[in-house]
């Protein structure tokens, strides 16, 4: 790869401003492939003539992934490396590339050479049509069936759940715009839900099919855990997208009606029994005796606790957002003075941004 070059050309434009593509590749015991990768993407850069950065996170690996990177840093400035001292996992890796890329556009892609850098134009051209995150879609997987029947499941599952219509939520291969990244953060195993977190704040979504590549060197990172893992971060994708700012809706809702139902309990138990003991012949009630008293109890024990959940989650919840807007603005003209008619005939729109009150 030469070195101290940027490639330069019919790169993309917006108002005279270059485009610069940040490429993010999280990196875990890829030794063997990453070199090739690193000349795949180069070779794309000059074919397309492209700005691009790349930046290669280490995540603790252990076969000497990070002396590849380093020599290619010093080879390249265009390469930027990014090493942990253990393996933190994949969201954490996209997340240190996503705070040092420079790039108005992000793309990330793994770096077990199963994706083809060769679709980033793709990408790109997909951006231009007005997408502010364009996913990938591996449509014919070359993967084994022990890694290809949990992803098919749990796409099913994330599609239902989050009406988000995507095809492939785990592709590794993806473009943003750096203002989507500017509003979602990563951290756990949210990396494969950045299109919901975007789409729930209006950013608009979109989708290619990919070629996908048989893997040719080391073994793949996912077990049969990563199912199970991921049924959890939906669930906290689910609260955080419905009732992240408003919790108590979501738990104080729970716990109101785990309270009523309790009540309405402890309230026919009070019936029955001052019936039995009013009315000759009727057998008298033994309160203690009866289910419904421990079903009733334990709604009122529930619901309570829920709903001091909510209120304790709610206060949590109004101390974080200080400082940080709920909303996502794409564009906003400039001030104009009160009563001043004239000024609003023709006012510039400014730049895109995101909002922080």
């Amino acid at each position: 790869m030469p070195h101290n070059r940027w490639a330069l050309g019919n790169v993309l434009m917006t108002r005279g401003v270059i485009r610069v593509i940040s490429i993010v590749v999280p990196v875990f015991n890829e030794a063997e492939s990453l070199e090739s990768l690193i000349q795949e993407i180069d070779a794309v850069a000059s074919s397309e003539s492209l700005a691009v950065e790349i930046i290669v996170v280490d995540d603790g690996s252990r076969d000497g992934s990070w002396e590849v990177i380093a020599q290619a840093a010093q080879r390249d400035h265009r390469i930027r490396g990014i090493r942990f001292r253990k393996n933190f996992g994949k969201a954490s890796a996209l997340d240190a590339g996503f705070r040092l890329a420079r790039g108005h556009f992000v793309m990330t892609l793994d770096g077990d050479l199963q994706d083809d850098p060769r679709e980033i134009p793709r990408f790109l051209k997909k951006m231009e049509e007005g997408f502010d995150v364009v996913s990938g879609w591996k449509k014919i997987r070359h993967d084994p069936l022990n890694k290809i029947i949990p992803s098919r499941v749990f796409n099913w599952l994330v599609r239902m759940t989050t009406g988000l219509t995507l095809h492939d939520f785990n592709c590794g291969m993806k473009c943003y715009r750096q203002e989507v990244l500017r509003e979602v953060h990563l951290y756990g195993g949210m990396h494969r839900f950045v299109p919901v977190l975007a789409a729930a704040r209006g950013f608009h979504i979109g989708e290619i099919a990919i070629s996908h590549r048989p893997r040719k060197y080391g073994k793949t990172k996912y077990g049969s855990k990563r199912l199970l893992k991921g049924l959890l971060d939906l669930i906290t994708v689910l609260f955080l997208t419905g009732y992240g700012h408003r919790p108590q809706h979501l738990l104080g809702g729970v716990g109101l009606v785990s309270f009523l139902l309790g009540g309405l309990g402890m309230l026919s138990l009070a019936i029955q029994w001052v019936i039995s003991r009013m009315i000759p012949g009727i057998p008298v009630l033994h309160v203690s005796e009866t289910a419904l008293l421990y079903y009733s109890l334990g709604g009122l024990l529930i619901g309570g606790q829920m709903l001091s959940l909510g209120l304790i989650a709610e206060m949590l919840a109004a101390q974080s957002s200080r400082g940080a807007a709920r909303y996502s603005i794409t564009e906003q003209t400039d001030s104009v003075e009160p009563g001043d008619s004239a000024a609003t005939a023709k006012i510039p729109a400014v730049e895109e941004q995101s909002h922080e009150a």
